[in-house]
């Protein structure tokens, strides 16, 4: 009697402990009865009954990621991979098709995503592909979230997470980067030269103006001068070619002293003997006596040729 008690406690031990049993957080389980669906039963203390029910291994609750590398070609015949991370959960609603519709869903996700990508890049051009990528994911997720929601997998995100083209074609558009910022570079140069050379030019032509001016100011100045100089030698008694003489050394005299006042001049004038000056006033004052006498001479033969021909 006492073996055939202990037995009978052991079984009913076995029972009662069959009959309960724990499910963790965001996780769920499926009763099974006689090997025919019951319910799905959620995270916390639940009740089975023993050798009858039967519970199925935990479906996942949280949102889980799939990554998947695909390689495909572009518009302009450059290979190219694709790194896709897809983001997916299985809705409380949705275990029991989760759970016996699809036997791998990564898997058939992957298929999916394969022929959403090779389906759109072929369309696009290199540079397009990494310019559109955001397009290229919200097709993958549309495409995945009305063949996956039959099966009870929500999809939450779609991202297409690199881009990667063959080794070749980076190291041809690493060229092609550096060769236009050098272009870009030499035309920034080049504006900035040319900036340079028109403000020298028109500082250049400003100077010239000024220094045209000064000059013509020069000029007029001592033709001034000279004219009072000549008005105050006539003055003194002095007649125009005198004076004219006069004004002419006192220049040369004004031009050796300004040549001596600098040191580092290396002009010399010819004749420099103090006779040469005296001799150039005299050769100047002959000149211009000369000039005169020509020109009264030619006035006298001027005025006998009219009366001359009055006469006749």
């Amino acid at each position: 009697m006492s073996i055939l008690l202990w037995l009978v406690l052991f079984v009913l031990f076995i029972l009662v402990f069959d009959t309960f049993f724990i499910v963790k957080q965001q996780t769920a389980v499926v009763i099974e009865r006689l090997g025919k669906f019951h319910s799905v039963r959620f995270a916390g203390f639940n009740f089975k009954l023993p050798v009858v029910d039967r519970p199925s291994r935990p479906v996942n609750l949280r949102i889980q990621q799939l990554d998947v590398n695909v390689e495909t070609k572009t518009k302009d015949d450059v290979f190219v991979h694709l790194k896709v991370s897809t983001q997916y959960q299985i809705p409380k609603d949705r275990v029991k098709d989760a759970y016996y519709k699809l036997q791998d869903p990564a898997a058939q996700i992957t298929s999916y995503i394969f022929d959403v990508v090779r389906a759109e890049v072929p369309k696009m051009r290199l540079d397009d592909v990494f310019v559109r990528k955001d397009d290229i994911a919200i097709a993958i997720k549309n495409e995945l979230n009305d063949a996956m929601i039959e099966y009870g997998y929500d999809i939450i995100k779609t991202l297409v997470t690199d881009i990667d083209p063959d080794a070749r074609v980076k190291e041809a558009m690493n060229r092609i980067n550096a060769a236009e910022r050098e272009k870009v570079a030499a035309q920034y140069e080049a504006d900035a030269t040319r900036i340079r050379i028109v403000e020298r030019a028109k500082a250049e032509a400003e100077s010239k103006k000024l220094q045209g001016k000064g000059i013509a100011d020069q000029r007029r100045e001592i033709a001034q001068g000279l004219e009072d100089s000549m008005v105050v030698l006539n003055r003194a008694g002095i007649n125009p070619q005198e004076a004219s003489a006069l004004i002419v050394i006192t220049q040369h005299y004004d031009t050796l002293q300004a040549i001596g006042q600098d040191n580092k001049s290396n002009l010399i004038l010819l004749p420099n003997n103090p006779t040469a000056a005296s001799g150039m006033m005299s050769d100047m004052v002959a000149s211009l006596i000369a000039a005169n006498k020509m020109n009264d001479q030619l006035n006298e033969n001027k005025k006998e040729d009219d009366q001359k021909d009055r006469k006749q």
